[in-house]
């Protein structure tokens, strides 16, 4: 089994860090938004708390933003893992 974090609380991934479970963490834009911090910020500091996969989230919804959102995502950390939406767009990015 494999324990997962959805959530972009740094207090709350940092205490499920230290108890040696959390296998990564799965986030998304709108719940960073909540904190009032930056996307990037956010996404790098979370990924420093976890070497399993953190997921990034792009927000476009074709297939070209996607890439070209992806491929800034992608250099915040070794551990970033891009996630897209389930849409024709998506899975032509997925492929790609």
């Amino acid at each position: 089994m494999k324990f997962f974090a959805d959530t972009a609380e740094i207090a709350d991934i940092q205490e499920l860090a230290a108890t040696g479970l959390l296998d990564g963490v799965t986030t998304n834009p709108s719940l960073i938004a909540k904190s009032g911090r930056d996307f990037k910020e956010v996404t790098k500091e979370i990924c420093a708390l976890t070497n399993g996969p953190v997921s990034a989230e792009v927000v476009a919804l074709d297939h070209e933003t996607m890439m070209k959102e992806a491929e800034v995502l992608r250099k915040i950390a070794d551990n970033v893992c891009i996630k897209v939406p389930l849409t024709i767009d998506g899975l032509k990015t997925c492929k790609r």
